[in-house]
């Protein structure tokens, strides 16, 4: 599941409608709404972005944070080194490799590493 796909489901339980209801509402497939939660689909796209806002009424704030969801649940992911240090392209290499395998609180302190939030030191 991705970012994106975890919040659109929360929005939708929360109004207790099912992936066809919605689909329905956003005028979307039933499978690709499924695919879009269960992180099998990219990002979506802004004029999707737009409906689910509109439809849920998410205010400034709200809709900054859905944007910011989907612009981090791309399921395939890209890193290209070229021109850095070596360690950059053993460390994205070995990530790819591993990723899979780390557990829940590995991966809690690898997000808070890379997070934006102010390291001590």
């Amino acid at each position: 599941m991705t970012p994106f796909g975890e919040k659109l489901r929360a929005l939708r339980d929360a109004r207790g409608m099912t992936q066809a209801e919605l689909a329905s509402a956003l005028d979307v497939s039933p499978a690709y709404l499924s695919a879009l939660e269960h992180g099998k689909r990219g990002a979506p796209s802004w004029a999707f972005m737009q409906k689910v806002i509109q439809y849920f009424g998410l205010i400034w704030d709200d809709a900054e944070r859905l944007h910011d969801l989907a612009r981090l649940s791309k399921p395939k992911v890209t890193i290209d080194t070229s021109g850095m240090d070596e360690r950059a392209t053993r460390a994205a290499n070995l990530l790819a490799q591993r990723i899979g395998r780390l557990t829940d609180r590995e991966l809690d302190q690898l997000l808070a590493f890379l997070s934006d939030q102010p390291r001590a030191g």
